[in-house]
């Protein structure tokens, strides 16, 4: 059976062209720095972030993680969304590489206001964790890709610099909230001090992360990338797929958005389904499925068998992502399969 994978927008592949560019990369050792395709990658995007330096790594987890580790120091507290992927999908990674806790705040759709963040800051007593560093994700993944808004992002950058915190932005989809907002990557860039952002989901190249920041924080963050063991070798393969993504695979990121936003209308007339279609603003749908009495293994199983598959979302949803790879009439098809099972 031929599936329509809404799983998620990791699961595209390199296109022909794509993959044509990775063959005729020029390469070299990027751990002694004379990759020159990683090296034309990193300068374009620390200047398509107006940022001054970069550095490639094989995934945004690893990507967080770096960051995270460079920003604090064993005993401190991170502040970040309780539903964030830092924290619900890193493996407790910042407990265990970078020994700092976490302070989870609820956030609307993924966004926490400058009053919550201001009351969550740590005070100055030698009993209390020092306060280190606040994490934001946007697009963010388990709000339906919902789209950070960039003024209280703001509101809270202003309240950051005035306590000296730095702020670090899980990324991963950042190209999806500039798509969809009209706000380009830099100025949602200038908020943070360092970015993670991704190259593997929507823009269809099959590894790799980036991390932008200052100069100096690049240079600590690659000696972290090698303690983690994320230093390479010939990577100029993999940043050559990456370029050729930055030069087709961002602009088109419009007609994911539209997929999800046509699938989210069709399955909101179904009464067994729970779908928001305003909370659909990038290429996620997230549908509460309480009211079909099932649980969400036996609802993925019967779209599984008619050929669709999605995964489980919180406890009581499943979700679709759409992507490159899935074309409006899959999409059509995958609504049609709905219909069939909860109509």
């Amino acid at each position: 059976m031929n599936f329509i994978d809404l799983r998620s927008d990791t699961v595209t592949r390199p296109s022909a062209g794509m993959r044509e560019a990775m063959m005729r990369a020029e390469v070299g050792d990027d751990v002694f720095g004379e990759d020159p395709t990683a090296e034309k990658l990193q300068k374009r995007v620390a200047e398509l972030f107006k940022k001054e330096a970069a550095l490639f790594v094989p995934s945004g987890t690893m990507g967080n993680e770096i960051c995270v580790k460079v920003h604090t120091q064993p005993g401190e507290e991170v502040i970040v969304e309780q539903d964030s992927h830092v924290i619900i999908y890193e493996t407790g990674g910042p407990a265990f590489l970078s020994q700092v806790q976490l302070k989870p705040l609820a956030g609307n759709r993924g966004m926490f206001t400058a009053q919550q963040v201001k009351e969550a800051i740590r005070y100055d007593a030698y009993y209390m964790p020092r306060t280190s560093l606040i994490c934001l994700e946007n697009t963010h993944g388990r709000s339906a890709g919902a789209v950070l808004p960039i003024d209280e992002i703001r509101r809270v950058r202003e309240l950051a610099l005035a306590e000296h915190i730095p702020m670090h932005l899980d990324g991963a989809r950042l190209w999806n909230a500039s798509v969809a907002s009209g706000i380009p990557v830099s100025e949602y860039a200038q908020c943070f001090d360092s970015l993670s952002v991704c190259f593997s989901k929507g823009l269809g190249a099959p590894v790799g992360s980036m991390i932008v920041g200052s100069r100096d924080f690049i240079e600590r963050a690659r000696k972290m990338r090698k303690i983690f063991g994320g230093g390479m070798r010939q990577i100029g393969i993999l940043a050559a797929a990456a370029l050729y993504a930055l030069d087709h695979n961002v602009d088109r990121l419009s007609e994911d958005h539209k997929k999800a936003k046509h699938l989210a209308q069709r399955l909101s007339s179904l009464k067994k389904l729970g779908v928001d279609t305003s909370n659909v603003e990038t290429n996620m749908v997230i549908m509460d499925i309480r009211k079909t009495g099932k649980t969400q293994d036996e609802v993925l199983g019967m779209l599984r068998g008619q050929g669709v598959l999605l995964t489980p979302e919180g406890r009581s949803s499943i979700r679709a992502v759409t992507h490159l790879d899935v074309s409006a009439e899959e999409v059509d098809k995958a609504a049609n399969a709905f219909e069939r099972l909860f109509g």
